[in-house]
């Protein structure tokens, strides 16, 4: 099982004239150390308007940044917003490319289309079409990245002529692609486009498990390539915090855990948002106690936020935690360790921590996994590219010639 970092830049209030920069610079910090501990990915959401939940709004600035301090660990978009009322579909083409060109071929293209009102409606994105428009712009995008000229299109949410879209990616024919997951419906509904299922629900072990089995069963039986190329694989996102102590890694974890979920559902499900007023920190002070119990084994008081335990505890703990899911066929464990008000020093504790006494052995199984895996899949993604019909290439004479406005 390989292992990623995850970034919100959550933010809670009381916020200082210098807060946002420090929290930035500091993430970066913890990217470069997850980098030189062999931390396999780091991944950054692409969030607007959703004050302390996520200050996430510009990943591609971040994560070009972050290209430039680190040599090995992946770059993951987690994920890019998909429809083009949020973004052009050749804009996204063209800056995934770049970063890709930038990092030396690091880069994951996580997927996705948001659930939030506060988002869908600050850009005018149809949350009754929001699906259709990230399929739509998922699968031109590729092709953007892949075809030389573009041939252009005429689609139902965006249109374009034939243009030539450069830079193309250093990664042919293009970054692996993701999708954001909520549900086993989604799950299923990645593993049929042929992509990884960035899945951000908190479950246990035994949960996991009808998940993994229906993406992959999906994906071996249904699946047409919404890109040129698939990326079959299943990640989890989880709490995390390590120390010797067990006591010490749920105090220093616990609030990040609790306050990642009460944001969340303040937005996508429960909450009423006064933008620039609502104080959502306090809010949650309010119930903490009655969200995640104090010794992570239930959900509080109300029980009505999961309370998975993921990757919160000490080293013995968290590595049995992560072998369940490792032996359940899960690929990524992916870690929401900058949550809530969590400290910079204690996440780069645990990170180090976590590499020294925990990663080891996951990353010593992980090329004979992958081989086996590859041998496995293989005559199944043969019979996927034949169920697929791409986009046909543009003849030369086919090709527009295009001249300057003449002058005037």
């Amino acid at each position: 099982m390989k292992f990623g970092v995850f970034y919100e830049h959550q933010y809670p209030r009381p916020w200082t004239e210098k807060g946002e920069a420090t929290l930035l610079h500091e993430a970066l910090d913890q990217v470069e150390l997850a980098d030189k501990l062999g931390i396999d990915y780091a991944w950054e959401v692409e969030h607007h308007f959703l004050e302390e939940y996520s200050h996430s709004s510009a990943p591609e600035v971040f994560l070009g940044a972050a290209s430039q301090r680190t040599s090995q660990i992946r770059l993951g978009h987690g994920i890019t917003l998909m429809p083009p009322g949020y973004n052009a579909p050749a804009r996204i083409a063209e800056r995934i490319s770049t970063l890709d060109l930038l990092s030396n071929g690091r880069v994951e293209f996580g997927t996705g289309e948001s659930a939030s009102r506060t988002e869908l409606e600050g850009y005018n994105v149809d949350p009754a079409s929001k699906r259709a428009q990230w399929e739509e712009a998922v699968e031109q995008v590729t092709n953007m990245m892949v075809m030389d000229p573009y041939p252009g299109y005429n689609g139902e949410f965006f249109s374009m002529p034939t243009r030539n879209v450069v830079p193309k990616p250093m990664q042919k024919p293009h970054p692996p692609l993701w999708v954001a997951c909520s549900s086993r419906e989604t799950i299923k509904m990645a593993a049929r486009h042929g992509i990884g299922a960035l899945t951000f629900s908190f479950v246990d072990a035994d949960e996991a498990k009808p998940w993994v089995d229906d993406y992959y069963d999906t994906f071996k039986n249904e699946c047409i390539p919404i890109g040129h190329a698939v990326n079959p694989n299943i990640a989890f996102v989880m709490g995390f915090s390590l120390h010797q102590d067990e006591q010490v890694a749920i105090e220093r974890g616990i609030d990040g855990l609790r306050f990642f979920q009460y944001a969340l559902g303040h937005y996508y499900v429960q909450g009423k948002h006064q933008p620039g007023r609502t104080n959502i920190w306090d809010n949650y002070m309010d119930v903490r106690n009655g969200i995640v119990a104090p010794d992570l084994t239930s959900g509080g008081e109300k029980g009505n936020i999961t309370a998975s335990r993921g990757a919160i505890g000490t080293p013995s703990q968290v590595r049995s935690n992560l072998r369940a899911f490792a032996d359940l066929g899960v690929d990524q464990a992916i870690f929401i360790q900058q949550g809530g008000k969590n400290k910079h020093s204690d996440i780069c504790d645990s990170l180090s921590l976590f590499a020294k006494e925990v990663m080891p052995e996951f990353h010593a199984e992980e090329e004979a996994r992958l081989l086996s895996k590859n041998e496995e899949l293989a005559p199944f993604i043969q019979e996927a590219f034949d169920r697929k019909v791409p986009l046909a290439p543009l003849a030369d004479d086919q090709i527009p010639v295009l001249e300057p406005y003449a002058k005037t």
